[in-house]
């Protein structure tokens, strides 16, 4: 790989946001190493390229145990530091805490939560021994609603935005950045997956995961602590979410996902769009 040009690192990167953050650093000079655990990625990588970056592809599934481990293994093999990172690999669960599959439960924490500090613990000391380096860590405006019919991806989601508030900190007076992306609902295929394609928020209109990425990337560029990306409303939600008891913000987030709750806002004539 041509070192002359500076090295990110992008997790989660066949599909969604993660994918069009890859084509940002393709078309801002970097070259890439992404990682995913579908079969989607090398055509991904395929498609990164024509933006004229060199890319190395790993299919990995990071809530795999040894996941981390290998994908660190494929960084060190690259032989040129990571300049910049996203971790953005992650999924979502949408049902009732009580009927969903603990199975299920488990492998979203391994891999919004657990994978998220163990790449991180791997990447920073390196990163520190520069004294520079950029990390973006996808959170969410979710971190900030307690999430009925979505509890552990909500709470998932509050994790990885202490944690990279904590490392902000931590790291204040060294040459490195972190930076907290918080979208909204997003037109990805996370809804689809988390079993949420019959609720109000599987079915609204979402933002654009183009926009929210270069939302993302700019604010990584500059060292921002945190961008809430995306379209206006997300942001007024976000406002509003500042405000309201917490109560409140779990009866309306409940009201979007409750599963079947698109059906009976078709049924009573109103539009989610």
């Amino acid at each position: 790989m041509d070192d002359t040009k500076p090295l990110a690192l992008v997790t989660g990167a066949s599909s969604g946001i993660g994918y069009e953050l890859a084509k940002q650093f393709a078309e801002n000079g970097y070259n890439l190493l992404l990682t995913a655990e579908n079969g989607e990625l090398h055509q991904a990588a395929d498609e990164i390229r024509a933006h004229g970056a060199q890319v190395e592809a790993v299919r990995i599934d990071l809530a795999e145990p040894d996941g981390v481990d290998r994908l660190y293994a494929a960084v060190t093999a690259l032989g040129q530091p990571v300049a910049a990172a996203a971790l953005n690999a992650g999924v979502a669960k949408g049902g009732r805490f009580v009927e969903n599959e603990l199975v299920d439960e488990l492998r979203l924490i391994d891999l919004n939560i657990t994978s998220t500090v163990r790449l991180t613990k791997r990447l920073l000391p390196d990163m520190l021994a520069r004294d520079e380096g950029k990390v973006l860590f996808t959170s969410s405006i979710a971190a900030l609603l307690p999430g009925s019919y979505q509890a552990v991806y909500n709470a998932s989601k509050s994790f990885v935005q202490s944690f990279a508030q904590a490392l902000q900190e931590e790291l204040k007076d060294t040459g490195l950045t972190i930076t907290s992306l918080m979208p909204g609902p997003t037109e990805t295929e996370i809804f689809r997956r988390a079993g949420m394609a019959d609720t109000k928020v599987g079915q609204q209109k979402k933002d654009d995961p183009a926009k929210v990425a270069k939302d993302g990337f700019e604010a990584l560029m500059r060292g921002k602590k945190k961008i809430v990306a995306g379209s206006a409303r997300t942001r007024a939600q976000t406002l509003v979410s500042k405000i309201l008891p917490d109560s409140v913000k779990a009866a309306a987030h409940g009201r979007m996902a409750e599963p079947g709750s698109a059906d009976s806002s078709a049924d009573k004539g109103t539009s989610e769009n």
